[in-house]
């Protein structure tokens, strides 16, 4: 197990530094009421008090109910500033624009609520000369499970490095509320919907898998094919070269 005393510290530290280079005067961030989101509150908010999570409900039930009320449990906890945008007319409102011009799919319009909260945030940091902090995990960002210019788009992360595995013992360091630790992972995209459902994997096997423990053959195949399959949403963009320059 890590030193989560240190990693705090040592987290705590680079939001700091970054800050005082970037010139911003804050930092703002999206508050799911999930785990991920949690700690990086929790993190932000010891480092630069001028800390702001947003909430943004986006359609689905769990949003307005069981999100919401989690993602205010940390903020009271840990003096977080929240604030709430509510996204489901802005979504219904570019759905029924854009449908007029192109059929919209299940993975078109899932992608939606993850674009929407991205831009939210950037209108946010640029009116008020904030950083968007980034909340994925090492896990999710192995699989591919975010979404290309929506969740996976940020200024900085102080999580990228850790699994879930050590997301839940750094949040149970760190005491944070029991509605965040002890809940199923969600996206909250759709109601029903988990993460590990989604996946069709679970967090312990896929973390097993890259710390290099035992998992089955099968779990290895689907896990590199994931991998595989999704490295164009970790790779930069692709631009052409004049020879010149290559």
């Amino acid at each position: 197990m890590r030193n989560y005393q240190q990693e705090f510290e040592e987290r705590v530290k680079f939001i700091k530094d970054i800050l005082v280079k970037s010139g911003a005067d804050g930092i703002v961030y999206g508050n799911s009421g999930g785990k991920d989101s949690a700690l990086v509150g929790i993190l932000c908010k010891a480092a630069c008090d001028n800390t702001v999570g947003i909430i943004m409900p986006c359609t689905s039930k769990r949003n307005y109910g069981m999100d919401m009320e989690d993602g205010k449990a940390v903020a009271e906890k840990y003096g977080i500033e929240t604030r709430i945008v509510d996204l489901s007319p802005v979504k219904e409102a570019f759905v029924s624009q854009v449908s007029s011009v192109a059929e919209l799919n299940e993975k078109a319009l899932v992608n939606i609520a993850p674009r929407l909260r991205m831009t939210t945030l950037y209108t946010v940091a640029a009116a008020e000369n904030r950083l968007v902090a980034g909340t994925g995990n090492r896990s999710e960002a192995y699989v591919g499970y975010f979404t290309k210019w929506g969740d996976g788009a940020h200024d900085f992360n102080p999580i990228a490095d850790l699994t879930v595995t050590e997301i839940y013992e750094f949040l149970r360091f760190l005491d944070a509320p029991a509605c965040i630790i002890e809940k199923a992972p969600s996206a909250g995209l759709f109601d029903g919907q988990t993460d590990e459902n989604e996946m069709g994997l679970s967090y312990a096997t896929l973390d097993a898998f890259l710390l290099g423990q035992s998992v089955s053959e099968e779990e290895a195949q689907l896990i590199k094919k994931m991998h595989e399959i999704s490295q164009h949403k970790r790779n930069g963009i692709i631009v052409y070269n004049t020879p010149e320059s290559r």
